[in-house]
């Protein structure tokens, strides 16, 4: 019997903050790209791709939770820049000396209190 090659788009990765974070971390100094990563360029960086995700919502009104009208190379692109805002947001808060794992975990636990679930009052 031959092997069976795995369908990258199918392939899970359970990948943490800290590794990706390590990830970035080996990309920009193999790079010698730490000089410029500075919290405001980081941020300006981040910001634009916000907005690239923003362009591609631009003309489409609403749309359905898991966006089942849109075609495969959409998402794609959409996962991409997604991506591109995620990155930059682990960078950034490194860069910052920010734990954003700890740092959103007592956000959700702050708004759990600010926002209580009306099935628990």
């Amino acid at each position: 019997m031959g092997e069976e090659k795995e369908d990258p788009k199918e392939r899970v990765v359970d990948i943490s903050l800290k590794d990706l974070s390590k990830k970035l971390e080996e990309f920009a100094s193999a790079r010698d790209w730490d000089k410029h990563h500075s919290p405001r360029n980081l941020l300006l960086a981040m910001v634009r791709e916000v907005g690239e995700v923003s362009e591609i919502f631009q003309w489409r009104g609403e749309v359905e939770k898991g966006l089942p009208n849109w075609e495969e190379s959409d998402k794609e692109h959409l996962g991409e820049e997604l991506s591109d805002v995620l990155l930059y947001l682990i960078r950034l808060s490194d860069i910052c000396g920010i734990d954003l794992a700890d740092a959103a975990s007592r956000k959700i636990v702050k708004n759990s209190i600010k926002y209580p679930s009306p099935k628990l009052l």
